[in-house]
């Protein structure tokens, strides 16, 4: 089940948000491409370290406890279900010899629609899990997204960038890495008011409508 959700985990970014300076618009004749490059030149530009943001959300720790341990739940009812079946069929296999040939026949059927069975419920355990994770995935980009886009207005920042291993970053200097600034806000927040975090992603599933 870790292995699981840690490979889910590594798949998730943070949103590159974007703002655009606002231009004034250029009087006739002039070079508009160079206006353009003037503006490039005065973004002010940060980046944060994705994993570390997700990772240290607490949020995200939260949500990814639970479905651990319900993934634990539910992998030993699923333990207790396939001994039981085991235990059928040992028996079975012990007493057929009293049994008529349709007794066996029938039997074996039911064995056979048992094991089906279990395998369905199997199955639908782990795309339950799948489901959660997903979810989970989706809401922390949503609030991460959101979050950053408050925090560029407050700190006048234009382009916050993304930075993972084996990204499009190789290399950035420490003094626009507000990794830690972002998450110690983050986290301010939604402990402030846990119950936001819980219900407002569902309203705006920016994520699933990209799928």
């Amino acid at each position: 089940m870790e292995k699981i959700f840690t490979r889910f985990v590594v798949l998730a970014l943070v949103a590159v948000v974007v703002y655009s300076c606002g231009k004034k618009s250029d009087s006739a004749g002039a070079d508009s491409s160079s206006k353009e490059g003037a503006a490039a030149g005065n973004l002010k530009i940060a980046y944060v370290h994705t994993d570390s943001v997700i990772n240290k959300y607490d949020f995200f720790k939260k949500r990814s406890e639970e479905i651990t341990e319900k993934g634990k739940k539910l992998d030993l009812d699923l333990q207790a279900r396939a001994k039981g079946f085991e235990q059928e069929v040992a028996m079975f296999q012990q007493n057929g010899g009293n049994l008529t040939q349709n007794q066996i026949r029938a039997k074996q059927d039911e064995l056979m629609q048992k094991e089906q069975n279990l395998v369905s419920y199997r199955d639908n355990l782990m795309q339950e899990l799948s489901s959660d994770e997903s979810t989970l995935l989706n809401d922390v980009y949503i609030q991460v997204q959101d979050y950053m886009k408050e925090y560029a207005k407050d700190n006048g920042i234009d382009l916050i960038l993304s930075h993972t291993r084996g990204g499009a970053i190789w290399y950035a200097t420490d003094a626009i890495d507000i990794t830690k600034s972002v998450t110690e806000g983050l986290n301010k927040k939604y402990n402030a008011n846990p119950a936001a975090a819980e219900t407002k992603p569902a309203a705006t599933d920016s994520l699933a409508k990209k799928k």
